[in-house]
C-alpha cells in the first residue's frame, strides 16, 4: 500500500456529484482530485461476496483517469481490471478506498 500522506492528498478533492442507482442499490460518487476524475460505485453495506468490493470500501466499481492526457489509469469492477498505472494513482486508489464511502450517503 502506498503512503498517501506522501503525495498531500486531499487538500483538493472535490466532490462533483452523487446520485442514487435507480435500480441494485448504490450510488455513484464523482469527483476529482490531484489532476485525476474518478467515478466510484459505493454501497452503504459490504458485498456479500468479498471479491466484488475494493478491500473493505463498499466500492464495487472505481475509475480513474488522468486529466492531463485522458488516460485511464485505474479500473476496479468487481476486480481490478486496470492496475494503478503508478504511485500517485495508487496513493488516490488507497486514499479514495479509506474514505469514499462517507460520500455514499444523498
Amino acid at each position: 500500500m502506498t503512503d498517501a500522506t506522501e503525495f498531500d492528498l486531499g487538500e483538493d478533492l472535490a466532490i462533483t456529484s452523487r446520485r442514487k442507482r435507480s435500480w441494485g442499490g448504490g450510488t455513484w460518487v464523482a469527483g476529482t482530485i490531484e489532476g485525476h476524475r474518478f467515478e466510484a460505485l459505493v454501497f452503504p453495506e459490504h458485498a456479500d461476496q468479498a471479491e466484488y468490493e475494493l478491500g473493505e470500501s463498499r466500492i464495487s466499481k472505481l475509475w480513474v483517469q488522468r486529466l492531463a492526457d485522458r488516460q485511464t489509469v485505474y479500473h476496479w469492477d468487481r476486480g481490478e481490471d486496470v492496475p494503478a498505472a503508478d504511485d500517485l494513482t495508487r496513493a488516490i486508489v488507497d486514499f479514495l478506498v479509506a474514505g469514499i464511502a462517507d460520500f455514499h450517503v444523498l
